[in-house]
């Protein structure tokens, strides 16, 4: 066997240049590059295989590790997990820094591979700079802390140890079902130890995504519950976008007459002025789509895991005899709601079950209901598009002049804190990529990291990232990558003066918001004094981005226009929006648990509203 006498790092490094996935016939390189921050350990093993290969694969230079991992997931979801980035830290902080990135990843079926160094395999050394000890084992690290947020995690002890754990990390990245974070921990002197490896690890080699099918008497009994269903649903979720299942979805709905409802991931999945696409599902839900999933007596759900936002804390299925079909990949969702379990892969399922149950459809008055809902929806979205607040701008009519501003390939991105949920009902989708949201561990600080991945997936496209001024603070750093790269993102920055989000949900749960707003101290002892003289132009401008200031509608407008022109570098558009002036619910409710007993007259009332409304969660068995 011909062998060649690398590093660890640079066999690894090396190995993940070669590797490339096929779907459909179509093949692309599998790793665009690799992001990373350098420290003492990882910068004399990966740094110098990253330099040592540096045609072979790209590395880009982050300001925060959490944050370039939010850049990879943000990247590898807008390119239907199909492609990604690894990500490599020193140990101690830098590593523990990504493991909210794990989870992010890991939460949200999105595959990512994390590269923490790791303290010395050899243990003479110890305790080194940024070890934890452990007195009850000596076989213990920081890293450890990823295993629950990872799909696969292993630690290279040897060299020749990675020959086997590569190719286990790419058999989950690329796996449909089990897709995720994964990380392998890199001891810093096994990183730079040198073995004679086969010639062969190095090979270019393909991993084909695969199509599953469902089983094919299950595949029956499904069609049978559609045939003598009188009102069925579509749950549309991310899967969709994942399998490239628009279209099949589509013929299915038209063919059947059966209306969509869209969870977060779901999104897009048809384009909003379909008659038969009711909007967003569930606690962020549009009025439509939750009265018709009160009523349907059959829920189709298709890529969805049912989180209690979709189902509004299971509260959204109320027909006494509901019964669920459920097409994912995994085998773990496809069960949920004692369903019948379609497990497959989205669009193939869809294309083997339609000609099964071609010859339904939903009766006319069903139908017909369903587009006057989708129609009536479509007059609240333009009420709230055009509210005119004053003296400030509502946060409503930022989304709409962004929405009715934007192209239809353009992409809205967000994650945290009240916009997604004003994004979810509220959003035009015109095109199945052009909504992007972080809300299966809605992870602020995501959003300005996130808008950075999605531009490198497509760089065509314009990329708008909402983000409140709380999530700004959070995590801005990546904006100095942009101005590095000379990346183009369009950072809208809404000022409201705190955690606004939880501070409406702190008054709904009879906390007054205790705890929510940017204010100065006082003499009380509390936080009730004057807001916080914060200047987001001031911060956005000193980090190199081109930065706007806008104070009405007409200034927004013109802010757009002039950010549209930029060519290179971030853009910053910041505004000040009334945080009184909500969008409300719609026919749904999100359990959040009340005090059971206060002394507060307000924590009371909410607490017998929570007693009435939790009546209404179920199981389904």
């Amino acid at each position: 066997m011909k062998t060649t006498r690398l590093t660890m790092a640079q066999a690894l490094v090396l190995y993940l240049s070669q590797q490339s996935v096929e779907r459909d016939g179509v093949v692309n390189k599998f790793f665009e590059g690799v992001w990373g921050i350098f420290g003492h350990g990882n910068v004399a093993g990966i740094g110098q295989a990253l330099q040592q290969y540096a045609d072979e694969l790209r590395f880009f230079q982050a300001r925060n590790e959490q944050a370039m991992v939010h850049a990879a997931i943000a990247f590898s979801k807008q390119r239907n997990r199909l492609a990604t980035f690894a990500c490599t830290s020193s140990i101690g902080p830098g590593a523990t820094n990504m493991i909210t990135g794990a989870a992010v990843a890991t939460v949200n079926r999105i595959p990512v591979l994390l590269l923490p160094g790791d303290i010395f395999a050899e243990r003479m050394q110890a305790p080194v700079l940024q070890q934890l000890e452990n007195e009850h084992s000596l076989d213990l690290s920081v890293n450890d802390a990823f295993k629950p947020v990872s799909r696969f995690w292993d630690r290279i002890y040897r060299p020749e140890q990675l020959i086997s754990s590569v190719h286990e990390a790419m058999r989950v990245l690329t796996s449909p079902a089990d897709t995720g974070a994964v990380t392998l921990a890199l001891p810093q002197d096994v990183q730079a130890t040198a073995y004679d490896y086969p010639v062969e690890l190095f090979e270019p080699r393909v991993w084909h995504i695969r199509r599953d099918r469902p089983d094919a008497g299950l595949l029956a009994r499904a069609a049978a519950a559609i045939r003598d269903a009188k009102h069925p649903m579509i749950v549309a979720g991310g899967g969709v976008h994942y399998s490239g299942a628009h279209d099949a979805l589509q013929v299915l709905v038209e063919t059947l007459g059966i209306p969509v409802g869209e969870s977060q991931a779901g999104k897009g999945a048809l384009p909003y002025d379909h008659p038969l696409n009711l909007g967003a599902i569930g606690a962020t839900g549009t009025e439509g789509a939750n009265i018709i999933a009160r009523e349907a007596d059959l829920i189709i759900g298709i890529g969805t895991r049912y989180s209690d936002f979709t189902s509004a804390s299971n509260t959204a299925f109320q027909n006494p005899d509901v019964r669920f079909i459920n097409i994912n990949v995994m085998e773990f969702d496809a069960y949920k709601r004692s369903a019948i379990p379609l497990v497959g892969d989205a669009r193939a399922t869809l294309e083997e079950l339609l000609p099964l149950v071609q010859d339904f459809q939903t009766d006319a008055e069903y139908q017909t209901r369903c587009r006057q809902l989708n129609a009536a929806w479509d007059m609240e979205v333009a009420r709230i598009y055009n509210l005119e607040h004053e003296p400030m701008l509502s946060q409503g009519e930022v989304v709409g002049m962004i929405n009715t501003f934007s192209r239809a390939r353009d992409v809205v991105l967000c994650a945290a804190g009240s916009l997604p949920g004003d994004l979810h009902k509220l959003w035009r989708t015109r095109d199945p990529r052009a909504y992007h949201l972080e809300y299966g561990f809605s992870t602020m600080g995501y959003e300005i990291a996130g808008g950075l991945g999605a531009k490198l997936a497509d760089p065509t496209r314009e990329v708008y990232v909402m983000v409140g001024d709380a999530s700004f603070l959070m995590m801005n750093s990546e904006l100095v990558t942009m101005v590095q790269e000379g990346i183009k993102v369009t950072i809208i920055i809404l000022d409201n003066h705190g955690y606004a989000s939880i501070g409406g949900l702190s008054k709904s749960v009879g906390s007054d918001g205790f705890g929510t707003k940017y204010r100065q101290r006082t003499d009380s002892g509390q936080l009730d004094g004057e807001v916080l003289p914060l200047d987001f132009v001031k911060l956005c401008e000193g980090m190199g981005a081109l930065t706007f200031k806008a104070l009405n509608r007409d200034e927004f407008g013109d802010a757009l226009e002039r950010a549209r022109e930029v060519t290179g570098g971030p853009v910053c558009i910041v505004t000040e929006v009334d945080r009184r002036q909500r969008v409300g619910g719609y026919e749904s409710w999100w359990d959040v648990s009340v005090a059971e007993v206060s002394e507060n007259p307000d924590v009371q009332r909410a607490r017998a509203a929570y007693e009435a409304a939790k009546q209404k969660e179920r199981h389904y068995l």
